[in-house]
């Protein structure tokens, strides 16, 4: 019998362009995120698609979003997945829908810069996936997961320890910064939100003026926020509403040390209810 779910786990460790900005953690968050997806939530192995590194291109990513927005509109699926663990950036905000905002924006694989700025052909924005995820039908759920930084601008000591790395990848030039720089950053849950989609769920590692951690954790590197994520869940055994599955997260990282607090974006109902 066809399944009415379909799921992206995206992960970014390489960085073409940025050799010196690799993580460790990301292809391991994608893994772990497509494991429990088949574990606790039903998927099969054939709803899930994995981008690793070089496959993470933005045109890869958004072509294969593309193609579940279009497959839940013809009615093929129910529930959507996505999943990106990655460097986060800032860019300005070129439409001005958010005045004195600069847009949130994901590193792909093939990130690089035109000029001054990053280059909008190799950096997901948020306002993209914004018109690409208000467009499902209001009977599909889908359900993002965001393992990446919104902001330098949290930066603290803690978050430069040998065990833990920033998940945050500065404009690419001073001129780039300042035009940034001292601007709210909304985030995208809230983006997405404040643009309509409603009935969706969307999970941040960390507030828009945080950063999220790459860390070494019980023997590996992880998302911190996935990683406990992760622990939850099957500690549970999706048995858990998504607001206390959230709180014993944010338990975990401020346990740690940790300079993020995931933040949950979701109607008040879907909050108290267990996972699908």
């Amino acid at each position: 019998m066809p399944s009415n779910r379909k799921a992206l786990c995206v992960g970014i460790n390489q960085f073409k362009n940025y050799p010196g900005s690799t993580l460790q953690g990301c292809v391991n968050d994608a893994n772990e995120m497509s494991a429990l997806l088949q574990k606790l939530l039903g998927f099969a192995g054939t709803d899930i698609t994995q981008l690793h590194d070089a496959q993470a291109t933005k045109a890869n990513i958004m072509s294969n979003l593309k193609t579940m927005v279009d497959g839940a509109k013809a009615g093929k699926y129910s529930y959507l997945v996505f999943s990106l663990s990655s460097h986060g950036t800032q860019v300005p905000d070129l439409n001005h829908d958010e005045p004195d905002r600069a847009d949130e924006a994901f590193c792909p694989h093939d990130l690089t810069q035109a000029g001054n700025q990053w280059d909008r052909n190799h950096v997901i924005v948020d306002d993209e996936l914004r018109d690409l995820f208000i467009q499902l039908p209001p009977n599909v759920l889908l359900e993002v997961y965001l393992d990446t930084c919104h902001s330098g601008t949290g930066l603290k000591a803690v978050d430069l320890l040998l065990d833990r790395t920033p998940r945050y990848l500065p404009p690419p030039s001073l001129e780039a910064f300042i035009e940034v720089e001292g601007k709210r950053s909304r985030g995208l849950a809230r983006g997405l939100l404040e643009k309509g989609i409603v009935h969706h769920i969307l999970w941040a590692a960390c507030r828009a003026d945080q950063t999220s951690a790459d860390a070494h954790i019980a023997g590996g590197w992880h998302g911190a926020f996935t990683y406990y994520f992760c622990k939850e869940m099957y500690a549970c055994n999706n048995s858990l509403s998504r607001a206390q599955v959230l709180t014993k997260i944010r338990a975990h990282l401020n346990a740690g040390h940790y300079n993020q607090t995931p933040q949950l974006e979701c109607e008040a109902t879907k909050r108290e209810l267990k996972f699908d």
